[in-house]
């Protein structure tokens, strides 16, 4: 794992009185969380199911550590992509310009595909936005005097911006877990990077992600489906994803009686997720999890994407976070799981030696994909139809 001793104890002194406190948490968190027993390869059953051991595991937790799923070859592909997206973002969140002065990745976009924040700020916390599911404020740290007046926090949509990041979607091992998880009619929901630049990466307050089943009277642990999260240089207690194990259990939490309880925003019980580069974690949606800001010395960015049971999206009202609020009828999913059948179809052209993934909705209703020039422009702003619940 990563030797993070160093970033830990340069986080906890941004804590002034609490610094003490800090660190002790952490390195309790960081200790804790690999004793978990909720990681591993991934491995499947003579029937192609999620083993049991896995399946319990993440039940039981609300997540799972894939390791070693993306090779280094792959991840090389990932960061030079990421690399030369990085170069041509916008140079602030004013203006449609990159760095250089010509247009931006995203200048032409419709969506929503940047999250800006000041350093080690945390820009949803204690606020409206997302429906308000980010409940409290996380304290956030003076950053140094010659750090950048915003930093990008989260890229949404990305599957248009990056040939790499469509490719590691259509894992094949990543969509049989979606499949036995949710069914082979699995129905796709977000796609975005999660950036967490050392001394200034900001923090995502407390939150669980589900929006519009928590009345529901079917609601179980899955209804909300759940996220792989594929990291690219590795997570750790300072700049990693923190999970309160077994919340997506609970129902809907009221997260400020929980922080008055722990008496701090150091929630009592939570666990960081720790990973290796190449790992994939696989979290439960209703999980209560968020981030501190990135204090340390180490980066993060994870290439996040989320799946839906069918049930859970095919005719209800969206929750109006990730896209306009609709209802999503059969077509609306249709549409929306293109981006599974480009994806299939540019790994396919790239990894010309692995088994790619059988999409059953595709095989039914014999609908066929190809990676091309016209199959890119049909991905921008594909995330207008994000499967949002």
């Amino acid at each position: 794992m990563i030797d993070s001793t160093r970033s830990i104890k340069a986080c906890a002194a941004y804590y002034g009185e609490n610094a003490d406190e800090m660190e002790a948490y952490l390195l309790d968190g960081e200790k804790r969380a690999l004793e978990l027993g909720n990681r591993g390869p991934i491995s499947f059953d003579e029937n192609g199911e999620l083993s049991k051991e896995i399946r319990e595991a993440y039940s039981k937790n609300g997540f799972y550590i894939f390791e070693n799923v993306i090779d280094a070859k792959e991840l090389e592909d990932i960061k030079e992509d990421l690399e030369q997206l990085r170069e041509n973002f916008p140079a602030g969140p004013e203006t449609t310009l990159d760095a250089n002065g010509k247009p931006a990745f995203n200048a032409d976009s419709k969506a929503l595909t940047l999250v800006w924040s000041k350093p080690l700020g945390d820009p949803l916390g204690g606020t409206e936005l997302a429906n308000g599911r980010h409940q409290v404020k996380l304290f956030e740290p003076e950053a140094a005097d010659d750090a950048p007046q915003a930093v990008p926090v989260i890229l949404l949509g990305t599957l248009q911006f990056s040939d790499a990041c469509l490719r590691t979607y259509a894992h094949p091992k990543l969509l049989q877990v979606a499949a036995s998880i949710n069914g082979e009619d699995f129905a796709p929901f977000n796609e975005a990077l999660f950036i967490k630049e050392p001394g200034v990466g900001a923090a995502v307050s407390w939150h669980q992600d589900g929006v519009t089943h928590w009345d529901s009277k079917d609601f179980d642990e899955d209804i909300h489906g759940f996220n792989f999260m594929a990291q690219v240089y590795g997570s750790t207690a300072v700049n990693g994803v923190w999970v309160l194990p077994g919340t997506h259990k609970d129902g809907k939490i009221d997260i400020k009686k929980l922080v008055a309880e722990s008496g701090s925003e150091r929630l009592k019980g939570a666990v960081p997720m720790i990973c290796n580069p190449g790992d994939v974690v696989m979290c439960n949606r209703q999980l209560l999890h968020g981030s501190f800001p990135n204090c340390g010395f180490e980066k993060r960015v994870t290439v996040n994407f989320g799946f839906h049971k069918r049930s859970s999206v095919l005719g209800t009202k969206g929750g109006g976070i990730h896209s306009e609020s609709q209802v999503f009828d059969a077509e609306t999913i249709n549409r929306r799981s293109k981006s599974i059948g480009y994806a299939i179809e540019a790994r396919k052209a790239k990894y010309k030696d692995e088994e790619p993934y059988v999409y059953k909705p595709f095989e039914a209703s014999k609908t066929s994909y190809v990676w091309n020039e016209n199959a890119r422009k049909d991905l921008i702003d594909y995330n207008l139809e994000d499967l949002s619940i």
